[in-house]
């Protein structure tokens, strides 16, 4: 039993809100890193107010992740910011929203009584190719300098490792070329405290003060101090500043302003660096010898490597060892700097990415004398042997030092990386063995952990059981892009910025890319050089907002043959779904089309699911048109062949944006779905060819595989209804059956539960958790939620949240650090080998390599949801097979059977709750019961209705996860009633065949059943004479069973009215609701441009119409069989003789030795899927492997002389 929750706790159950980050002036708040830069403003202008000064601020720039929600995040704090004059206006760009922000330091020359304000402080945001593309603006705004009481900080996104990025970038290097101070954060407290910093020098030197921020950091959530008084400046009195000062003035020559920035702004900005010590040590003795030195993300995990090779504060002083932290990456203050590098015999810099601090070191060492002067490294070691006088040159004396590679300069570090480096320089200086044997076995020992765990992921990758386990991102179920990114065969597309961008991974023959705002351009450049005619290109409509028209108004002054398909999903889908054209009335369809007439595009067409809503509107132009989506191809197929530029505008909202205004209320959610009739399905495939979705799932039934609509995620696109298959059956009005809270199930019938006992995190504890699932589910709301709790407890907390394209179905993760104080946590991320806890929402995240890395035997506990959702690799292939029981014993050998505890969370989510999305929460409430959480229920409760989503059914999946974990058989029986858990006996050849016979039946007749018997009885007759058991008959008794029972018009008849389907739908809804039927009958059907049938839609009288006809089925093969003139049937029936022949043949002929031949031949229907069309298509690939095989079967000396 827990001991009662102290006062401190019990009062902040009662009194934190999540508005206390923008509503207190004073006091502890748990926050993102976003949230702390919209923080950062208000506490400027409460300062400010302080001193007496009416200042205002202005906030502008473009989103983009790591900074993807900064700007919802401003939006949704608009009363908080009003309050202290700030006013947000985002960028149509990121350029002109820096333009902006050098208005505001204008005002410092404005006419005289203008001004409304003393001053205008600003911050510019952007992730890193916005820096790249604003270095124009960044240089002429820095030259021209700042106001008194304004001051710009310009805040980079950084996307070290390409997470939701076309490229890796970092915008150290464009500041410096800006001339513009770079402050690197390491934390969430610190955006606020260096913030604070980089306004008053922005101010003091009359230059822009560049802020770096990264994913692990912004997008990291902690509990901050919010105190206006926090910061102490000091205004430096060693610079003397030159007559006028360093503000912006009017009129300022350019070649005054440059030596005034040369000769002035930047020695202010390093005084006022040294005067407030933003680079300082933080670890020192009277007596060390080996120097270290890091900023940002890679200071947090060089105090974890230190922390993982046993060396604590206390200990680095004894060995002789000295960290300094870089508060300001550029420019690298000399006089700290010296201050650090006096006595030291070795410095290491740890840095991601390109050389920043080590480059300015090594230049601000180089006059020192030989013998005071240390050694540097950092991306590199000494390389070549040194010579007697220590000189080796470095990695310039190399002609290629990446053998010599220390700390690597691509991707991104990690504490596991640099605990090595570390050693390995202890190691060479000699201060190791100094320190004596035991010093250096214990570093051997934290070592060998971790050189352990690589060699066990090495062995993990190669596993072949989980090779295919992987999640790649992947459009959204009815999201508009599985339709508008395909392309005519022949055609091929170049990719543009946005969700869209994932098409160069799927099958529509989309090669290439460009930065924002060059879609299409590098056609210029390519059509004259190519026997190609034509391209398409993809463009996003936040993308044309932003300057995706200029690239238009280039290919059409280059007169090339290009259409380009603008993406019109009325959001921005890939950040949060902000509105297009940063305004609140967004940017139109119509404003769109108006524009490209009006630029002298050739021909415009809007393409959209709804053609209705156009009808009595004025579109502009004398050309544009509206057409369905259904005829997408045709219209390509047109516009390909036309000369110059065309544009197809494709209209359809995003699929994710629907849901959120479906369930606001604000958009109509419409009373219908899509169910599969499972018998009438052949499994061939083509709803998931034609949809893209992955709303569509595989479903294992008695007759192989079939398809079915997963309604927990299905956001009603009804595109896979283009499939050609008539199982589709959409259910209109009335809705799915809800769980009546009367009839519902509830935790506490099971009984109470003992509360577990919680984990200790006394002794500096941290303890790691990694939420692992799939993006889109709700993985960051765990970690959000444990934050809270946490917050409330007054623990000290890091999350760490991966957004951005991870969401859009794939791997994502969120990261929790829980200890009993914030000093005790150093980075923002689960180490290597040091979770304690994963929650595994999903079986193929967990065993990612980012997940499984953070694993240890002894150490970390797994509560594993054995249920792995389909990934998209089954769009694509419709064989594909579910590897989470491989990925459960992977897991298993991982952390030893004690570690893991598992149910399936996905049946008890949809059985007890009705919903999948409630997963998460009750694998959170499993592993608390389990011991595994170091928080208190009732804060975890309070975190839940903060959160002030679906509060009572997030209870009450926490607590189902809760009974799970001590009673997992009676929650199996409530679950799946009727099911006993026991080995399944494999099933005798018998019982299959009499399944089928009786199926065969219903199908025609009892003699038509006999004539199936029989020959299936053959085959088992031959197979047991030549010694085998019953693999080839059971696979007859299947594959001639699909042939014999082939679904013509009687039997998909048949199949609608039989009882089971019906009754399945009644028990999914309830209501007044009706069942249309989707169809394409060959004497009614209409035929597209492809010569193709076209499915249509029949209403309930179609029903008695199917009973009518399954009374027909007498009539099947005879002369009277209207239906079996057709080609395609002539077709079914002749495929039963031929296979029958080609068995009867290998009966002949079979041998213990050609038994597995004998079986493949015998699967070969299991390829003949589908209907029409599709069914003709899998029909000609099976006859070539039909002819093969036989060929292999008829002469086997071939066949083995060629081997």
């Amino acid at each position: 039993m827990n001991a009662p929750l102290p006062e401190h706790i019990r009062r902040a159950l009662e009194t934190v809100t999540l508005d206390d980050k923008y509503s207190l002036d004073y006091g502890r708040a748990f926050m993102s890193g976003v949230q702390a830069l919209v923080k950062l403003p208000m506490l400027q202008r409460l300062r400010d107010k302080q001193v007496g000064k009416n200042t205002a601020g202005f906030i502008s720039g473009y989103r983009g992740s790591p900074l993807g929600g900064y700007d919802q995040a401003l939006w949704k704090a608009s009363k908080f910011l009003k309050g202290q004059n700030i006013v947000f206006q985002p960028g149509v760009n990121e350029e002109l929203a820096a333009t902006a922000l050098w208005g505001t330091q204008q005002m410092g020359f404005a006419p005289a009584g203008t001004n409304k304000f003393d001053g205008v402080f600003g911050i510019w945001y952007g992730k890193g190719p916005g820096v790249d593309r604003c270095s124009d603006v960044f240089k002429h705004a820095n030259m021209a300098g700042t106001t008194a009481w304004g001051g710009v900080i310009a805040v980079a996104g950084d996307d070290h490792i390409s997470k939701s990025s076309t490229a890796a970038h970092q915008s150290d290097h464009i500041f410096k070329a800006c001339g513009t101070p770079v402050f690197f954060p390491a934390d969430v407290q610190e955006i606020l405290d260096l913030g604070i910093h980089a306004f008053a020098m922005s101010r003091f030197s009359g230059v822009w003060s560049g802020m770096k921020t990264i994913q692990e950091i912004v997008e990291s959530s902690a509990t901050a101090m919010i105190d206006p008084e926090r910061v102490d400046i000091v205004i430096p009195t060693d610079f003397e500043m030159p007559p006028g000062g360093l503000h912006i003035r009017w009129p300022d020559h350019a070649l005054e302003q440059e030596a005034r920035l040369m000769h002035y702004k930047w020695y202010a900005a390093l005084a006022y660096i040294r005067a407030n010590r933003l680079n300082h040590n933080v670890i020192e003795g009277p007596n060390d010898r080996f120097g270290i030195m890091a900023s940002g993300k890679a200071y947090n995990d060089t105090r974890q490597a230190l922390i993982d090779l046993g060396l604590d504060d206390a200990t680095c002083r004894q060995l002789g060892i000295r960290l300094h932290k870089v508060g300001v990456v550029w420019p690298l203050e000399a006089q700290l700097t010296r201050e650090f590098a006096t006595g030291l015999q070795e410095i290491l810099v740890v840095e991601e990415k390109r050389q920043v601090i080590e480059y300015q070191l090594k230049e601000e060492l180089y006059n020192w004398r030989s013998d005071v002067r240390p050694n540097v490294v950092g991306k590199f070691d000494e390389g070549a042997s040194s010579t007697d006088d220590g000189y080796s040159g470095g990695e310039w004396s190399m002609p290629n030092p990446t053998s010599h590679t220390l700390l690597r300069a691509n991707a991104d570090l990690n504490p596991a990386l640099i605990a090595k480096a570390i050693a390995a320089r202890l190691k060479k200086t000699g201060l190791l063995a100094a320190a004596g044997a035991d010093m250096a076995a214990r570093i051997d020992a934290q070592l060998a952990i971790l050189e352990a765990k690589e060699r066990a992921m090495v062995v993990q990758q190669a596993s072949t059981s989980v090779a295919d386990a992987t999640r790649q991102p992947w459009f959204c179920s009815g999201c508009p892009h599985n339709t508008s990114t395909v392309v005519p065969e022949g055609s091929r597309a170049m990719a543009g910025i946005g969700c869209h961008f994932m098409a160069t991974w799927m099958d529509r023959s989309t090669i290439g890319f460009t930065q924002m705002g060059g879609e299409g351009v590098p056609w210029v450049g390519q059509q004259p050089f190519t026997t190609d005619q034509h391209i398409f290109a993809n463009l996003g409509d936040g993308t044309y907002f932003h300057s995706g028209l200029l690239a238009i108004r280039q290919s059409i002054a280059a007169g090339v043959n290009i259409t380009y398909k603008i993406l019109y999903n009325d959001a921005v889908a890939m950040t949060g779904g902000q509105t297009v054209g940063e305004r609140p009335e967004g940017h139109s369809v119509l404003q769109i089309a108006e524009s490209l007439h009006a630029e002298g595009t050739k021909k415009v067409v809007i393409v959209t699911d709804e053609p209705e809503k156009y009808e009595g509107v004025s579109i502009p132009g004398d050309h544009v048109q509206v057409k369905h989506r259904d005829l997408l191809d045709d219209i390509q197929r047109e516009f390909r062949a036309m000369a110059g530029t065309t544009a197809i505008i494709y209209d359809q909202t995003c699929a994710t944006e629907k849901r959120r205004r479906r369930k606001r209320g604000t958009m109509v959610d419409p009373a219908v779905r899509v169910v599969i009739n499972d018998l009438v399905c052949e499994g061939c495939g083509d709803c998931s060819v034609q949809s893209n979705c992955l709303s569509v799932e595989p479903l294992e039934t008695e007759f192989g595989r079939k398809r079915t609509i997963n309604q927990s995620s299905c956001n009603k696109d009804m595109s896979c209804l283009k499939g050609f298959c008539p199982s589709f059956v959409t259910v209109e009005g009335g809705q799915l059956k809800k769980k009546g809270k009367n009839k519902a199930a509830t935790p506490a019938e099971f009984g109470l539960l003992a509360e577990p006992a919680i984990p200790s995190l006394a002794g500096g504890k941290v303890w790691g958790v990694v939420v692992a699932g799939v993006g889109g589910t709700g993985v960051i709301t765990i970690g959000q939620l444990l934050g809270m709790a946490a917050h409330i407890e007054a623990k000290g907390i890091v999350t760490q949240d991966a957004a951005g394209l991870a969401q859009k179905g794939g791997a994502t993760w969120s990261h929790v650090l829980i200890g009993d104080t914030q000093d005790d946590i150093r980075t923002t991320r689960v180490g290597t080998a040091a979770a304690d806890l994963i929650l595994a929402c999903d079986p193929l995240v967990t065993i990612n390599a980012e997940t499984m890395a953070r694993m240890r035997e002894g150490r970390t506990h797994v509560a594993l949801n054995s249920h792995s959702a389909p990934t998209a690799a089954f769009v694509r292939n419709a064989n594909w097979q579910n590897p989470e029981d491989a990925c459960a014993a992977e897991i298993a050998r991982a952390v030893g059977i004690d570690g893991l505890g598992a149910f399936d969370a996905d049946a008890a989510a949809t059985a007890l709750m009705g919903d999948t999305i409630y997963v998460n929460p009750m694998i959170l409430g499993y592993a608390w019961q389990k011991g595994w959480v170091p928080l208190a229920h009732e804060s975890l409760m309070r975190a839940i209705e903060l959160n002030a989503v679906a509060i009572e059914n997030n209870k009450t999946a926490f607590e189902w996860g809760r009974q799970a974990a001590v009673r997992p058989d009676e929650l199996q029986k409530r679950v799946r009633p009727g099911q006993v858990i026991e080995f399944k006996k494999r099933e005798t050849v018998e019982a299959l065949v009499a399944r089928r016979a009786e199926f065969l039946t219903g199908y025609q007749n009892a003699a038509y059943a006999e004539e199936y018997k029989a020959f299936v009885g053959r085959v088992q007759q031959v197979e047991s004479a030549v010694g085998k058991s019953t693999g080839l008959a059971e696979t007859v008794a299947r594959y001639l069973f699909k042939l014999m029972a082939y679904k013509d018009e009687y039997e998909v008849a048949r199949l609608h009215t039989d009882r089971t389907f019906l009754d399945r739908v009644e028990g999914m809804f309830e209501g007044d609701y009706k069942l249309n039927y989707h169809l394409a009958p060959p004497l009614l059907a209409k035929k597209n441009t492809k010569g193709q049938l076209q499915k249509q839609k029949f209403g309930p009288w179609m029903l008695t119409g199917f009973r009518f006809l399954a009374k027909l089925k007498g009539l099947r093969g005879t002369a009277l069989d209207v239906f079996g003139r057709t080609e395609e049937r002539k077709t079914e029936r002749a495929l039963i003789g031929e296979y029958r022949a080609s068995i009867e043949e290998v009966l002949k002929g079979l041998r213990a030795d050609n038994h597995a031949l004998a079986l493949e031949i015998a699967s070969l229907p299991e390829q003949i899927r589908g209907y029409g069309h599709v069914k003709e298509r899998n029909l000609a690939a099976a006859r070539t492997r039909w002819t093969e095989l036989m060929g292999k079967w008829r002469n086997p000396q071939a066949q083995r002389a060629a081997a």
